[in-house]
């Protein structure tokens, strides 16, 4: 299960530029496209004359139209013409509430009368040309929480990431977990180590020696419904780690948005934010090359341990001070699964009741 009254993000603007997008978020199939002013729509990817997915048509002046029978639907879900026939009766489908903001499409697969835009994600890097973004997106056959496990707990790094981030100072050195309301805060400083190969090439590209300490720093910020942000990065031993100035450190934003496909799916949106050097394209591409790799290293690992989980079901997981973050963010997505449960209910039954009274 997964929580359903908030926004994640479905998409890039890219991937729907040419083509309608089928897509499936929080288990609902959905369809991407622009309208003929040029925003978002999704819709339920489902043609109400054969059922059909309206992801296999075309969009023509702002109506996408289905590849089947050429049925053309306008972005309320409802039908708007076919060759010859009568459209006036045709049921309608659904629209969810969908939205383009700091470079990505979002979508509440919720109550739409629910559907709040102040509940997106603040992205302040996003808007700044101090900084700059680089990422992709992989899908990953495993169910979300595993994945915001994996980068709640980043000692994992020393064993799945051995070539590029990992170090023995990660196991060495105690994290720090606290809960401040629904955000997860999990935290890890080492002092006076020597940068891993990631890291040093992160030094070399902000002009800075590789050869040098460092102080390097881990936070991992949890928030609903499952989104991880980390900051990470390392300064030169003695500056200052975490505050020190610019001149003497290399610090990035980790980007996760993990967006349900099923209960043993997900579609992973990663990516780094930097604000050093950000109108260098290169730059940009080769940390997103590197992290590409990284990323791919926890796909292995994340789909192989979804396939043990299926295999051995009763199988019961330890709990370790490791997993403090990843518990405490399920705890935070279990109260939300049941704060909206208890919201859904009364909202049914008093549109059931308007119904028999129509």
């Amino acid at each position: 299960m997964f929580p359903r009254h908030a926004w994640y993000v479905a998409c890039t603007p890219d991937e729907f530029a040419d083509k309608p997008l089928g897509r499936t978020v929080c288990g609902e199939q959905m369809v991407f496209y622009r309208d003929g002013a040029g925003r978002a729509v999704a819709l339920e990817d489902y043609c109400p004359h054969r059922g059909a997915p309206l992801s296999l048509g075309r969009v023509c002046e702002g109506k996408l139209v289905c590849g089947y029978h050429g049925l053309a639907m306008g972005c309320d879900g409802k039908t708007v013409s076919m060759p010859s026939q009568r459209v006036d009766r045709f049921p309608h489908i659904r629209s969810f509430p969908c939205v383009e903001r700091y470079g990505f499409i979002w979508v509440w697969p919720g109550d739409a009368s629910l559907a709040d835009l102040a509940k997106i994600e603040v992205l302040p890097w996003a808007d700044n040309p101090e900084w700059a973004y680089g990422g992709g997106l992989y899908h990953i056959a495993c169910n979300y929480r595993l994945m915001v496990d994996n980068l709640m707990d980043l000692t994992h790094e020393t064993y799945v990431h051995a070539s590029s981030i990992g170090q023995k100072e990660i196991d060495d050195t105690p994290c720090d977990t606290r809960v401040e309301g629904d955000e997860v805060i999990t935290s890890r400083f080492m002092t006076g180590i020597k940068a891993p190969p990631f890291w040093r090439m992160a030094l070399r590209m902000n002009d800075l020696p590789d050869d040098q300490l460092v102080d390097r720093w881990q936070i991992c910020h949890f928030t609903l419904p499952s989104h991880v942000m980390i900051e990470v990065g390392v300064a030169l031993a003695g500056k200052g780690g975490y505050d020190a100035q610019p001149e003497f450190k290399a610090s990035t934003l980790v980007v996760d948005f993990i967006t349900p496909e099923t209960d043993t799916s997900i579609h992973y949106f990663w990516g780094m934010a930097r604000n050093f050097k950000p109108r260098d394209a290169s730059l940009t591409t080769q940390i997103r090359n590197g992290q590409g790799q990284i990323f791919a290293e926890d796909k292995d690992m994340l789909e192989r341990q979804q396939a043990n989980l299926l295999r051995w079901p009763d199988r019961r997981l330890l709990k370790l001070n490791i997993d403090a973050g990843g518990v405490h963010a399920r705890r935070v997505i279990d109260r939300q699964i049941a704060a909206e449960k208890a919201v859904i209910a009364p909202l049914a039954n008093a549109r059931t009741a308007t119904e028999s009274v129509a």
